[in-house]
């Protein structure tokens, strides 16, 4: 379900939410009421879907994913809006990984930022693996279906359409 669009003069920032630790249904509500906070204009909202972890831990229980699409406030970065990001992780009760891909509470993955392109120690953009993935393309493709991925050719609709089966994401709800 769309909010009110992003105005065309100010570049998208998509983020996909993740949740497999605690009420992750809740979790994500209230981190989606949270980005509201830092975006410039309302927030674009996907519903919520729940998927098979992907490269976690035996055992890992499912996630609850979604996915935002915000203003970035002037004088933003990619690199300012990623510590902003790692802060809600925090607040959200999520701690240092001792296992890679471990459950947690919250996980925010800055997945594009407009056009641009990064590749640091801390920041890749666009996210490395978000055109392989299910439940990050299921989700973005409510709210962002025509945007093209920097590095893509095809929209992220068509990236989702050109996945191989095997992931399982399946919808939970609408966005509050």
């Amino acid at each position: 379900m769309k909010a009110s669009p992003i105005p065309p003069s100010s570049p998208l920032v998509l983020v996909a939410l993740g949740s497999n630790q605690g009420d992750s249904r809740q979790i994500i509500v209230d981190a989606m009421t949270r980005l509201q906070e830092i975006s410039a204009a309302p927030l674009l909202k996907s519903s919520l879907w729940q998927s098979t972890p992907v490269d976690c831990p035996p055992e890992s229980p499912r996630f609850v994913n979604a996915a935002a699409g915000l203003k970035p406030r002037a004088g933003e970065s990619p690199e300012s809006l990623l510590v902003k990001l790692q802060g809600l992780e925090k607040e959200f009760g999520r701690q240092l990984k001792q296992v890679l891909n471990e459950p947690r509470p919250l996980d925010l993955d800055l997945i594009a930022f407009g056009a641009e392109v990064r590749k640091q120690a801390k920041l890749t953009l666009p996210h490395p693996r978000a055109h392989q993935r299910r439940f990050v393309l299921q989700p973005l493709a409510e709210i962002a279906p025509e945007f093209i991925l920097p590095g893509q050719k095809e929209s992220v609709l068509d990236l989702l359409v050109g996945l191989p089966p095997g992931e399982e994401v399946s919808w939970v709800s609408s966005p509050r």
